[in-house]
């Protein structure tokens, strides 16, 4: 049974998905160990690894080194990655991107945007894809921030046909993005692929968070919709001080 056939057979039994991101060998294979459903390569890895302010900067190559890490510590569950900004515009160009994520380790790549005729020729060439609408990360610059999305009639409207549109392309799950809860809900029923939602609320047929957010490890950013579930940013320093400590008093 592959990815999509799971998933679909998920949602029929009213099993919701719970997906976090990974960028390194330890943390998926903490994930992995503890039973998460699927671990996500992001380009969240370019705010949260690499430093950077957004996701736009992130390239192919960054989220395939991260990505054979992740693949190391995975034994269990699907693994998916990112296709990053511009490695997607064309459907040709989408196939030779998600190929070297395949080769590289991922069981489903991800792209965002309504983009049917990308998602329909990586899906007949064997490529699993996980769709993503609502906010897309990587039009933030463009958008000059992160908004809420559906909040419209016509918003609606088009998410609505976006989302049908994405899934008889072929995609195995849907990513919405910081949606109107009820618009999210709307949504979800109506497709037989389960939405994994991120600060789209509690109708979503699943949910996906960015590790270090869940997990309280930057204080220094937390989006508004995170309520991490612990603070291991408090600890992690009082280790590092109580080192610098016992050094530097020779104990």
């Amino acid at each position: 049974m592959n990815i999509k056939e799971n998933l679909i057979l998920a949602k029929k039994s009213r099993l919701r998905q719970a997906w976090l991101t990974a960028y390194d060998y330890p943390t998926a294979r903490l994930l992995d160990d503890s039973g998460i459903d699927l671990i996500l390569v992001g380009d969240s890895l370019g705010m949260v690894v690499l430093g950077q302010k957004d996701t736009i900067d992130v390239t192919l190559d960054e989220i395939i080194h991260h990505l054979k890490a992740v693949r190391r510590g995975v034994k269990h569950a699907p693994v998916a990655a990112d296709l990053p900004f511009h490695t997607y515009e064309t459907p040709d160009q989408a196939l030779a991107s998600a190929r070297r994520l395949v080769e590289s380790g991922a069981d489903a790549v991800k792209l965002e945007g309504p983009l049917p005729d990308q998602v329909a020729l990586l899906v007949l060439n064997g490529i699993e894809v996980i769709g993503h609408l609502g906010m897309l990360p990587q039009n933030v610059r463009d958008e000059g921030g992160y908004h809420r999305k559906g909040k419209t009639e016509a918003e609606a409207t088009a998410l609505i046909a976006a989302a049908l549109e994405l899934q008889n392309a072929g995609c195995c799950a849907l990513v919405l993005e910081i949606v109107e809860e009820a618009l999210a809900g709307q949504i979800s029923r109506q497709l037989d692929i389960p939405t994994i939602g991120i600060g789209s609320g509690s109708q979503c047929d699943g949910q996906i968070l960015v590790t270090p957010d869940l997990l309280g490890l930057q204080p220094w950013f937390r989006p508004a919709f995170v309520k991490s579930k612990t603070d291991l940013a408090t600890p992690f320093q009082a280790a590092i001080k109580e080192f610098i400590r016992e050094t530097k008093t020779g104990y």
